[in-house]
């Protein structure tokens, strides 16, 4: 649906914004703010509901990371910043 609606800036630099515009707006919504050339554009932003047993079948399918450190290395960067921060006290 397209409104097409005539609002003013006001001398605080706000909107305000008509009835049948704020019907539509609800507390808590976000709307990303777009700027280009001559235009404004207020996208709401929707967040979509994540199915966990879906996410987690994805991430399955992932292939592992060629550059995971192993324990050995976690274990040795742990004992260095351990002997970093012993040593500034």
């Amino acid at each position: 649906m397209e409104i097409g609606v005539i609002i003013k800036v006001t001398e605080e630099k706000q909107l305000n914004l008509p009835p049948e515009i704020q019907s539509q707006l609800q507390p808590g919504d976000e709307y990303r703010v777009i700027s280009k050339d001559n235009c404004i554009v207020l996208e709401k932003i929707t967040n979509t509901t994540v199915n966990l047993d879906e996410f987690l079948q994805q991430l399955e399918e992932l292939n592992p990371d060629p550059n995971q450190p192993t324990l050995q290395e976690i274990s040795e960067i742990v004992k260095e910043v351990r002997r970093e921060l012993w040593c500034d006290q």
